[in-house]
């Protein structure tokens, strides 16, 4: 017979951070890297990497929306009335 596995600890709490500095750098670290590939464009092209530039784009525009994403959720917390540790 097989046991169910149960936790034998208490869950931790989650870690709070601030999540919308961490995403709004990763989204311009994403726009800078198709800034920085985007004049060699035709290299990319002629060796059929042409993807990574648009990969790039992708990540920034993705980044956008996390961007409005986390800044949704800290204001739905802060209504709740739930405590942070970052503002």
């Amino acid at each position: 017979m097989t046991r169910k596995w149960t936790p034998r600890h208490e869950t931790p709490e989650p870690l709070e951070a601030n999540e919308v500095a961490i995403v709004t750098g990763g989204t311009i670290v994403w726009f800078a890297l198709f800034l920085v590939q985007l004049p060699f464009y035709g290299w990319f092209a002629a060796r059929g990497h042409s993807w990574w530039i648009w990969s790039c784009l992708a990540g920034a525009g993705l980044g956008v929306v996390g961007i409005w994403y986390v800044r949704r959720r800290r204001e739905a917390l802060r209504r709740a009335g739930r405590p942070q540790q970052h503002g």
